[in-house]
């Protein structure tokens, strides 16, 4: 049986680090950089490996006008896709750089390649997927506007 003499100063303890926790300031949030013209070269874009490809990150923040742009380019390997069908808030563009990219959205599905410019709606459920035999690569454009629902 656990002494009772020890259960006092336990819940005291227990309370006392509970206090001191909420009263802990919550972890500053990154901040959220503002855009400024600039020049992001390929060759300095570090590769991110995923089990799908690989995906570097260009840039990602405020500017004047938007709430949040994000530009991205991915690489998928032949046959595989970007995800499972998600629904996007925002609006999204996607530039094909270099082989066969299939984009499926509400149920349609079309094939752009090199050079091909894929609009995909906000609301609009969608993925992406390699149906050729080399890699495809693409760029990523997203934005958030005032207009753009929260959920």
């Amino acid at each position: 049986m656990f002494p009772m003499k020890y259960l006092f100063p336990l819940v005291l303890s227990a309370a006392v680090i509970g206090a001191l926790y909420a009263q802990a300031p919550a972890a500053p949030k990154a901040p959220v950089t503002k855009l400024v013209s600039e020049v992001y070269e390929w060759g300095r874009m570090q590769p991110s490996p995923l089990p799908t490809g690989e995906r570097r990150m260009v840039f990602e923040g405020t500017t004047t006008t938007l709430d949040k742009l994000h530009c991205h380019i991915s690489t998928l390997n032949p046959g595989e896709r970007s995800g499972q069908p998600l629904k996007h808030l925002q609006e999204e563009i996607v530039i094909v750089k270099e082989g066969t990219l299939e984009a499926n959205y509400d149920g349609t599905a079309k094939t752009g390649g090199p050079g091909s410019v894929i609009f995909l709606a906000s609301g609009a459920t969608t993925f992406l997927r390699n149906p050729g035999k080399v890699p495809v690569t693409y760029t990523v454009i997203n934005y958030f506007t005032p207009l753009t629902p929260k959920n």
